[in-house]
């Protein structure tokens, strides 16, 4: 396996965990072209983070594991035509979670890059998203779904924090990118 990461603490902290599991060995950087996977650090994944992985390697089967640490805003079929099998969130990459991905991936086998492999929106918070997405402010929502205003507010900050976006208009965008509304 090979680790690609641009910041220094991040790669060390990535080759911290290789080195506490004796089933994984990683190849200097100039032999990256012949790991069975190769692990990529990035804080949003995107367009430019997809333009990346051919450039780490040209080879048509290469298996790619995705740790990232914000977002996920890239398209999701472009994603895995270039050979991303699995991701993984900076906020739940342990030592136990990364190896088991890396063996995974290592194998022809991983998860297809979704943003839902973040925490997932319960039914509640979907419901309020949606009628966020139609246009109703927060007191014609709870008079429609018969909670308080205040209620709504809860429901819309805890999905907010989750989802780790900065407003409505961004809960509702990853919701929809989702397919949860």
């Amino acid at each position: 396996m090979a680790i690609h990461a641009p910041a220094p603490l991040v790669r060390a902290g990535l080759a911290g965990f290789v080195a506490l599991d004796p089933r994984l060995h990683e190849l200097p950087r100039d032999r990256i072209r012949e790991a069975d996977a190769i692990v990529v650090a990035v804080e949003t994944a995107d367009a430019s983070a997809l333009d990346l992985l051919p450039r780490l390697s040209d080879e048509p089967d290469a298996r790619f594991l995705v740790v990232v640490g914000k977002r996920w805003g890239a398209d999701l079929s472009a994603a895995r035509e270039r050979g991303v099998r699995a991701v993984v969130w900076w906020d739940f990459c342990s030592p136990d979670v990364f190896a088991r991905t890396v063996r995974a991936v290592a194998a022809g086998d991983g998860s297809a890059p979704t943003p839902v492999q973040a925490p997932r929106l319960n039914s509640r918070e979907v419901d309020v998203l949606r009628l966020i997405a139609e246009g109703k402010q927060c007191d014609e929502i709870a008079v429609e779904l018969s909670y308080s205003e205040r209620t709504v507010r809860y429901i819309l900050y805890g999905a907010m924090k989750r989802t780790r976006t900065r407003n409505r208009a961004h809960a509702v965008s990853y919701a929809i990118r989702a397919g949860l509304i």
